[in-house]
């Protein structure tokens, strides 16, 4: 049986508490998404108050608009998943969690989104939180099929369009894109050629089986 008593909650947003702080949270949106008070989080997660992260935190979907299009190309990964969360039925919380290291997971260098962006965004895609009305939704490109972030009720431009084509377009051209977009290097042609000598070695043999050496 399932229960859920006052410790149970209390429970839960402290271990919700405890991954917004390993995600670099602050303390205003931890309290948001855990109700927790601000003192008791800070007593809890914050014993170093050189620890506690600092600054204003992200609290307008205007950023988005005006953001270069890297920024919000990463925006549109975090926000497409987690609207797909939504939509499969994920509490809020948890499919900002979740969202979030599934963004972390794809960066190879120092995320562009951080956490309290990424509440932020939530916030404005659901009209929850800080956000008394959604002012996001989610577009599929026409051109290249890509799901990314747009204004709520208004054309296309007024987010500048898809990130994604925009990326395209500049790769050739803009080293920022292709230092975070870098290109795999080829496999060298001389291997294939190894690899291929080495699988008709092992036919003539007649064994039939590729040399413990190619195998991975």
């Amino acid at each position: 049986m399932v229960t859920n008593t006052y410790a149970d909650r209390h429970l839960r947003a402290l271990q919700l508490a405890q991954a917004c702080v390993e995600l670099g949270a602050r303390v205003r949106t931890i309290g948001h998404l855990t109700r927790l008070p601000h003192r008791q989080l800070q007593r809890l997660f914050f014993t170093d108050p050189q620890a506690i992260p600092r600054g204003r935190p992200p609290d307008s979907p205007e950023w988005y608009h005006s953001a270069n299009v890297l920024y919000r190309a990463a925006a549109s990964v975090f926000g497409v998943r987690y609207q797909r969360l939504r939509r499969g039925q994920f509490p809020p919380a948890e499919a900002l969690i979740s969202s979030y290291r599934h963004y972390l997971g794809l960066c190879d260098a120092e995320p562009r989104i951080s956490f309290d962006r990424a509440f932020d965004l939530a916030s404005h895609l659901d009209g929850i939180w800080i956000a008394q009305s959604k002012s996001f939704s989610v577009a599929v490109c026409p051109k290249c099929n890509s799901e990314h972030l747009t204004a709520v009720g208004g054309p296309h431009i007024q987010s500048n369009g898809c990130p994604f084509c925009k990326i395209i377009q500049r790769f050739r051209a803009d080293p920022r894109v292709q230092m975070s977009f870098p290109i795999p290097p080829l496999t060298d042609p001389a291997q294939i050629i190894l690899g291929i000598d080495l699988l008709m070695d092992a036919h003539r043999e007649g064994d039939g089986d590729i040399p413990s050496e190619t195998q991975d």
